[in-house]
């Protein structure tokens, strides 16, 4: 079944860029006799007007497939907007081992929070604006006795968000910020650390999103001094969007520096309602690092439940 959901996302990619081929196919080719009677800068010319070409036609189909926001407009939205939003995914979601035999410490439940508080009421130069963040994710074995919260991280910062605009269009948003991220244990169960983080998300079409964040860590705890042989020190996202804005699919994969290999996360949602901002939320986690406390031990573990989403963009 997962090799069955993973071949279908990535076949929306293909049918969306089958219009890019078919128009690309229609670009005027060079035969091989007509090639034979051109000299040598004759040639060079078709090649290059021919690569513009397809060029130009890429770009093209980009620039008409994005969604055709205003830049303004969406000054207006964050000038006027709540200075309280929520900032990743909010979800609640419980669920069991894959490929392992299900005990009562190794399915839980996994619930995230998180919001987003904007500092300034105005956008700041260079289409800037000032926000707290705070997000919390646990880990909770509701199947053992008294039902026991097996991790909590707690996740503040503060960064600094610049909306990217192309040909007056709304097109991505990135963030650099300054984060902090521990489990509240102490003595040998205390995990914690520090980053700088730059994140952008990037609209590629009416249909897909691309996200990429990339961290310098700054490591306090002895006891994960690893920590990025198994956290990695960035990671990459994908999403897709069904037309009608209820179905969403997505991929997030982080790049492990103890060999090339990687932590991975399949999200499928749907919305319940078309006006409702709720969706049913199936997630699949594969590696290592899905919480502080066992950032060293493999999981790979499939939940269902459901999500609430941010206005605009889902930040991982």
């Amino acid at each position: 079944m997962l090799v069955k959901k993973v071949f279908y996302f990535f076949l929306f990619t293909i049918i969306s860029f089958t219009s890019i081929s078919q128009t690309i196919d229609s670009i005027p080719h060079i035969h091989s006799k007509e090639r034979n009677e051109l000299t040598k800068e004759e040639r060079k010319a078709r090649r290059v007007e021919h690569r513009d070409s397809i060029r130009t036609l890429i770009k093209e189909y980009i620039a008409e497939t994005r969604p055709d926001y205003n830049a303004d407009s969406v000054r207006r939205i964050i000038e006027s907007g709540p200075h309280f939003t929520l900032f990743k995914d909010n979800y609640f979601i419980g669920g069991i081992p894959v490929g392992q035999k299900i005990k009562a410490n190794n399915s839980n439940v996994k619930f995230q929070l998180s919001i987003n508080h904007r500092l300034t009421k105005s956008v700041l130069p260079f289409n800037t604006y000032l926000f707290l963040n705070f997000s919390q994710k646990t880990i909770w074995n509701v199947m053992e006795e008294s039902l026991p919260m097996r991790d909590m991280n707690f996740n503040p910062g503060i960064g600094i968000g610049h909306l990217i605009i192309h040909k007056n269009k709304y097109i991505g948003r990135t963030f650099i910020m300054l984060e902090h991220e521990s489990n509240g244990k102490d003595s040998l169960a205390s995990r914690s650390w520090n980053k700088v983080s730059a994140n952008t998300s990037i609209m590629l079409s009416k249909r897909f999103n691309a996200h990429l964040k990339l961290w310098i860590p700054i490591i306090d705890s002895d006891n994960n001094r690893d920590i990025l042989e198994y956290n990695g020190i960035g990671h990459f996202g994908l999403d897709y969007i069904s037309s009608n804005q209820r179905f969403q699919a997505g991929l997030l994969s982080t790049w492990r520096t103890k060999s090339f290999s990687f932590n991975t996360q399949w999200e499928l949602s749907f919305k319940l309602y078309k006006k409702v901002n709720q969706f049913l939320f199936i997630q699949y986690y594969n590696g290592y690092g899905e919480n502080l406390l066992d950032y060293n031990q493999y999981k790979s573990v499939l939940r269902v439940g459901f999500v609430i989403k941010p206005q605009g963009f889902s930040i991982y």
